[in-house]
């Protein structure tokens, strides 16, 4: 198979042509697609891949003999390869199929953690963490009789590093962090973080779901143990998702689940499980979403991370601009370090109907507690609105942001 030609350097701007969703008008205005920090639209050529796997190649995986079978389960573990390629990892016994980084972070829990964890130990995270790195934690907490800590954030909405530093006592069992906060955007220093980690012999995983679409990752230079994604954040179907974890940590965990396709041989009185990564992929997987997820892969480097991390952070630094420019708005998280989310409020206006003018001129945006009521708690607010940008994006949409910002500062005054 061909690889993806990288594009020139200044058709980043041009990618909105490839996402036919975009053509599209609401209320009668042009869409402008602010909210991918929750779902990243797909463009035409992962929508055609899923298309074309439906049409030609559909059938089970890994069991058939026959030319279709041949065909989806070449499509799919082509997939996990584009994947390892994507992330570096070093084998891709190291990539196993999720549906999302909500269950890969429940795997590591109850697989990796709850067989080795009790009272006495704890599981540290931060304050800036999404719902699904907090909640299967607290529930691993009320299995073993561990102890949930949390790192705080400052008002800038960033982790207070030499509090988390010193929380990494010898009793800490693992910790588990965003790389890119969902609600804020802020981009934590990871790398060090994972180092003073390891130094501690405290092993790492990292909630990637806002990182991945936005940023190169290296999971052997991070040093992580764990990295968690999603496939629709980074433009794949919904309900894929990847897990890399380390392999002789993946080696060593129990079956998160049971069934079809993670065992080599069952009887009555004991079960041989299959080897990585199929251990842990029980049943049918989601074959045509994977298949989706690896063209996906396929589009990003054909434009390449670095391309879009540059482009992003710039059109990112405009919208800041603007919005800072319109009176009576109030900016919620404001790191040094960001990646393609905005949070704000305007005046009284509540978010939610804000949010509601913006989408009758065809703008939109994210509002409410973006899965992470402590954040919100943190800065005295029950919600926010919330824009965020991918690769599609451009100084127009930003434009039009503002001016329905500006509308609905006229409606409700």
């Amino acid at each position: 198979m061909s690889q993806p030609q990288p594009r020139t350097a200044s058709s980043v701007a041009d990618c909105r042509a490839d996402f036919p969703i975009l053509e599209q008008c609401i209320s009668g205005a042009p869409l402008v697609y602010l909210d991918s920090a929750a779902s990243a639209q797909q463009p035409a050529a992962v929508i055609d891949a899923v298309a074309r796997y439906q049409r030609e190649d559909h059938a089970n995986v890994h069991r058939g003999v026959h030319t279709l079978s041949h065909r989806a389960t070449e499509a799919y573990e082509g997939a996990r390869d584009k994947l390892r390629d994507f992330i570096n990892a070093a084998s891709r016994r190291e990539i196993v199929f999720t549906s999302g980084t909500t269950e890969s972070i429940n795997l590591v829990a109850q697989s990796y953690c709850r067989p080795r964890i009790g009272a006495g130990d704890k599981i540290l995270i931060t304050h800036l963490e999404h719902h699904a790195n907090i909640v299967p934690w607290q529930i691993l907490c009320e299995q073993t009789g561990a102890e949930l800590l949390v790192a705080p954030i400052d008002d800038a909405g960033q982790v207070e590093l030499d509090a988390l530093l010193a929380m990494m006592t010898d009793d800490v069992f693992i910790l588990a962090i965003s790389h890119v906060s969902n609600a804020l955007g802020t981009i934590s220093p990871i790398a060090d973080i994972i180092a003073t980690a390891k130094e501690r012999g405290i092993p790492v995983l990292v909630d990637g779901a806002q990182g991945v679409p936005h940023l190169a990752i290296d999971v052997r230079a991070l040093d992580c143990d764990f990295y968690a994604f999603s496939g629709h954040k980074m433009f794949g179907p919904t309900g894929t998702g990847v897990l890399y974890g380390r392999e002789s940590l993946l080696d060593a965990m129990p079956p998160y689940q049971g069934g079809g396709d993670m065992i080599l041989e069952v009887s009555f009185e004991a079960t041989v499980y299959n080897e990585l990564p199929y251990k842990f992929e029980a049943g049918t997987p989601n074959i045509s979403g994977c298949v989706g997820l690896g063209a996906a892969v396929d589009y990003l480097q054909s434009v390449g991370m670095q391309r879009i991390a540059d482009y992003e952070h710039e059109l990112h630094d405009y919208m800041v601009a603007e919005l800072k420019a319109i009176d009576g708005i109030r900016l919620i998280g404001q790191a040094t370090e960001k990646a393609s989310v905005q949070s704000f409020l305007l005046d009284d206006i509540h978010s939610h109907d804000l949010g509601t003018i913006l989408d009758h001129q065809g703008v939109a945006i994210r509002t409410g507690h973006h899965c992470a009521m402590p954040v919100m708690q943190h800065f005295g607010i029950s919600g926010t609105a919330r824009a965020s940008l991918a690769l599609y994006n451009n100084e127009d949409d930003v434009n039009r942001l503002t001016e329905a910002v500006l509308k609905a500062k006229q409606v409700f005054a």
